[in-house]
């Protein structure tokens, strides 16, 4: 997965033409205005047709219905409350919507998803089968962040023995993506079991930031 938040339309544009197909957006907001510009490159001839665009972020509850509709997927779905609100919503667009499920393995604050030792990832898997507009697809996870790749090792096998463990205990529901890996650690990821590494900085650059205002 190619991770282009931050970066414009032009940036899509490129990587597309180079053969990439998946691309990762953090917000809704920020993505929706892209696919404007997307449109408006289309229309002057780029092949867009073959790609997909998959929430990757944190998604607010009232942003739901907008990304169940502009997103080829949701892989930070992180309560069972976002998961029923993705679910109405792709029934109402007579859609199937694959999503991951995010789960949190760090220490860190910033860092969300569901505690894999929660009653909430349990309520949220055995209602799994009842939300038939929502694709369950995998896992997604972000490691606590580190220069050294092997840091991130324990949270890619941590994840991939809990992916282990959910499927062996749901065997309807479909586990078979695991999300993990970025451009600092993705070798090791692959190494642990990845199916999907989401690339941004190796891909793009560095992510451009609006320029503070003198003074700061």
């Amino acid at each position: 997965m190619a991770v282009s938040k931050t970066h414009p339309a032009s940036a899509i544009v490129e990587a597309a033409a180079a053969g990439v197909t998946l691309f990762g957006e953090n917000r809704v907001q920020e993505f929706q205005n892209k696919a404007a510009d997307l449109a408006i490159e289309m229309a002057g001839g780029a092949d867009l047709a073959g790609i997909r665009v998959h929430l990757i972020g944190r998604l607010q509850s009232n942003k739901s219905a907008r990304a169940a509709e502009i997103f080829s997927g949701v892989d930070s779905v992180d309560s069972l409350r976002i998961a029923q609100r993705l679910h109405d919503a792709a029934l109402r667009l007579n859609r199937r919507l694959p999503i991951l499920l995010e789960i949190k393995l760090s220490y860190e604050e910033s860092k969300s998803g569901l505690d894999p030792e929660s009653a909430e990832l349990v309520r949220l898997l055995e209602r799994m089968p009842d939300l038939t507009a929502l694709k369950l697809r995998g896992l997604m996870m972000v490691p606590p962040w580190s220069e050294d790749p092997e840091d991130a090792r324990p949270y890619f096998s941590q994840l991939h023995r809990l992916r282990d463990q959910l499927a062996a205990r749901w065997p309807g529901l479909d586990f078979s993506q695991l999300s993990m890996g970025m451009s600092g650690d993705f070798a090791v990821a692959i190494e642990e079991g990845s199916t999907c590494i989401r690339i941004g900085t190796a891909l793009f650059g560095k992510r451009p930031y609006p320029a503070k205002p003198e003074g700061e």
